[in-house]
């Protein structure tokens, strides 16, 4: 039992060791503020409480106070053309609201006429329409800093890539997109795999259907089950690497700011170990100990 002892002991010195630097790395390396200090006054009630505040997104769209750029994205998904009020841009509503109109007018009218493709196409122009509100309204957004995140994963989550181009990160954008591509290719061959082999087994297993086809039952039954997989972990992927870029450009346009200076050093200094109630119970007590702090 000594042995096991000394390693459980060994083992907790490790772990309170690796507790103090951290914290000592913490107040070291984390006592600038690096947000714009304008924020802690007109975001102070907000920016922490809540992810989405009526009173923030209708005070900026009447222009009583500031609001943030998140906030106007998700009130302008419900109320179209937040974006534009809040930029003062009021000349945009009716085009936007025109056109808004015209595409999903059109579009019923089309289907009720049996022209699907015509349909689509209105559809589709009222959707891209939608996505240029929030592009729009995004790129208009003024503020008083060099760097925004909120920008940047606003870029990002619009259109894949244009958040590290933003953050003058523009070397990633292959990265990406060739993740986003091949994962779309794989999700699209899958999927096309994937209802070949259920029609067939459809087809194969229907006592009413006198099926004569190379393939047998049980055979497309396996492989249909192994494309479904496949096209699951594909759509995964998919969304995994647009996650990712998202969460890339909101992380390094908080970074622009991150300061490191050139003076790296290793400190060295006497303490008092202070074991907590768990260490207490096992008869451990306080006694001297080393403190060490990494400054950069």
């Amino acid at each position: 039992m000594k042995p096991f002892r000394r390693i459980l002991l060994i083992l907790g010195l490790s772990l309170l060791f690796a507790a103090e630097a951290s914290a000592q790395f913490k107040e070291d390396a984390f006592t600038q503020s690096y947000n714009d200090p304008a924020d802690s006054l007109r975001f102070k009630k907000d920016s922490t409480d809540t992810l989405f505040s009526f009173k923030e997104y209708f005070g900026g769209i009447t222009h009583k106070r500031d609001a943030r750029i998140g906030t106007l994205l998700a009130g302008s998904s419900i109320l179209i053309g937040g974006y534009q009020m809040y930029n003062r841009d009021y000349w945009k509503l009716p085009i936007i609201y025109g056109g808004l109109g015209a595409g999903i007018g059109m579009g019923i009218n089309f289907k009720n006429r049996g022209m699907d493709q015509e349909a689509k196409w209105c559809f589709a122009a009222a959707g891209l329409l939608y996505w240029g509100t929030f592009m729009d309204g995004a790129i208009n957004y003024k503020r008083n800093i060099p760097n925004q995140p909120g920008k940047a994963t606003i870029y990002s989550l619009l259109l894949p890539g244009l958040g590290q181009i933003y953050n003058g990160e523009a070397w990633k954008i292959p990265i990406y997109w060739g993740g986003l591509m091949g994962s779309i290719h794989f999700w699209r061959t899958n999927h096309k795999n994937y209802t070949r082999y259920r029609n067939i087994y459809k087809a194969a297993s229907d006592p009413d259907i006198a099926y004569d086809g190379p393939v047998k039952a049980e055979t497309a039954q396996y492989y249909r089950n192994v494309f479904r997989r496949y096209r699951d972990y594909s759509i995964l992927a998919t969304f995994a690497f647009y996650l990712l870029q998202v969460i890339d450009a909101n992380v390094f346009a908080y970074m622009q700011d991150f300061q490191v200076s050139d003076d790296i050093s290793f400190r060295m200094q006497p303490d008092l170990f202070m074991p907590d109630a768990g260490f207490a119970y096992s008869g451990m007590s306080a006694g001297p100990a080393l403190k060490f702090g990494l400054t950069f």
